[in-house]
């Protein structure tokens, strides 16, 4: 195979590419109020286009707008009602939280079984007094009603309130829009290639959908199935704000090995259920090691390997890898591009070892071509110099009786 050179044409390309990545970057940083609402319509238009097409065309709705309107209404209906569900449960035991965090702060660990130096720790951090006071407070308006002006304060939460019903209604805008042309903004980034590229990047869009889809549904399904396993098991072992702890550390599980994160309020929770009821602190702790290896168990040997045996694409270290990167770039924009970005890249790279592969057993076909016509003619012509004709030929002329 024939070694590229690299030409002052091809330098300038690669050079203008180089250029355009970075100046994307900042304009995306300046841009990001702006686009955020954008982005979010995305991944919830890439999320529920399948639910579209379902009702479009599995259930003969032939109109996109009214199959796009049920399942708004339908994903709606949901959260409200999963929200309405949950929400008086973790209040109420946000407020069995607070109580006992007060009890802690005022009467602190006499009758509890708690080390000191757990103890010294959190008391150094937080500070009895600050927290205390934050913690008899209604709530954080209330706080922020008796440090700031009534005016201020006044102004500040109305045009918060007007930014944030703006930015709803904008990324519900453009979730609708996204819905309705969905297939023609799909096609638009192919025919921004060049003609004899454009199979190269369908394929690339393909392989990209394929493996997002894969990943979200296999993923929340996992999320979902620790959720209820950290809640059963809170609830077991008669751990404090069992539903609050457990959907915390399910809702955070979408990302893998992220749960981890859930055993600092794990551990303050036991600090404070300790102080309140005189138990063992290890003994909470150790319950709560307890779940964690159990979900972890039969999240690894059941749920994974039977909901992303067969997913294509990402694994979790790299989906940890390219959240983090992501993050650290360009914060909650990151977080929404890292996957996209990161199946393109993964699904460019396997194309493009593919097609150099391809052009590999293509030359070496071709260099081996002109050997084996070589062959003929001398064949020939040692032929012709003994004289001896084809065995063919010599059956043809003999005589016939």
């Amino acid at each position: 195979m024939k070694k590229r050179e690299i030409t002052f044409d091809t330098f300038a390309r690669a050079l203008f590419f180089v250029g355009a990545l970075v100046a994307g970057y900042f304009l995306i940083r300046y841009l990001w109020p702006v686009l955020l609402p954008f982005f979010i319509a995305w991944m919830l238009a890439y999320m529920l286009f399948p639910v579209v097409k379902f009702f479009q065309y599995k259930c003969h709705l032939r109109n996109r707008v009214v199959s796009i309107i049920i399942t708004l209404l339908l994903a709606i209906a949901l959260v409200s009602g999963v929200v309405l569900l949950i929400l008086p449960v973790l209040i109420e035991e946000v407020g069995n939280i607070k109580s006992v965090a007060i009890n802690f702060i005022e009467n602190g660990t006499r009758n509890a079984n708690i080390p000191d130096f757990i103890e010294n720790f959190f008391r150094q951090t937080f500070g009895q007094y600050d927290l205390k006071k934050l913690l008899l407070k209604e709530d954080v308006q209330n706080l922020i009603k008796d440090t700031v002006p009534q005016v201020w304060d006044f102004l500040w939460t109305t045009a918060g309130t007007i930014v944030s019903i703006v930015a709803s209604l904008i990324a519900l805008l453009y979730l609708f829009f996204l819905l309705l042309d969905y297939e023609h903004f799909s096609e638009g980034f192919v025919k921004m290639a060049p003609k004899h590229r454009q199979p190269f990047v369908r394929t690339l869009m393909n392989d990209v959908d394929n493996s997002m889809g894969h990943f979200f549904r296999g993923q929340s399904l996992v999320a979902l199935s620790n959720t209820v396993m950290f809640v059963i098991g809170f609830v077991i072992i008669g751990f404090p704000a069992p539903i609050a702890l457990g959907v915390f550390i399910g809702v955070i599980s979408f990302v893998p090995y992220l749960q981890v994160v859930g055993f600092l309020p794990a551990t303050i929770l036991a600090l404070l259920q300790a102080a309140k009821t005189g138990d063992n602190f290890w003994m909470l702790i150790g319950g709560v090691c307890l779940v964690y290896l159990v979900v972890q168990i039969l999240q690894d040997t059941i749920f994974t390997p039977r909901i992303m045996g067969k997913m294509m694409g990402l694994r979790p270290a790299i989906v940890l890898l390219s959240l983090s990167v992501g993050a650290y770039i360009l914060g909650i924009i990151g977080l929404i591009l890292a996957l996209p970005v990161t199946t393109i890249i993964i699904s460019y790279y396997k194309r493009y070892i593919s097609e150099i592969d391809a052009e590999v057993s293509s030359q070496t076909e071709t260099d081996a071509l002109p050997k084996q016509l070589q062959a003929v003619p001398a064949a020939n012509a040692d032929e012709a110099t003994t004289g001896e004709q084809p065995a063919s030929t010599k059956a043809d002329d003999t005589p016939k009786i």
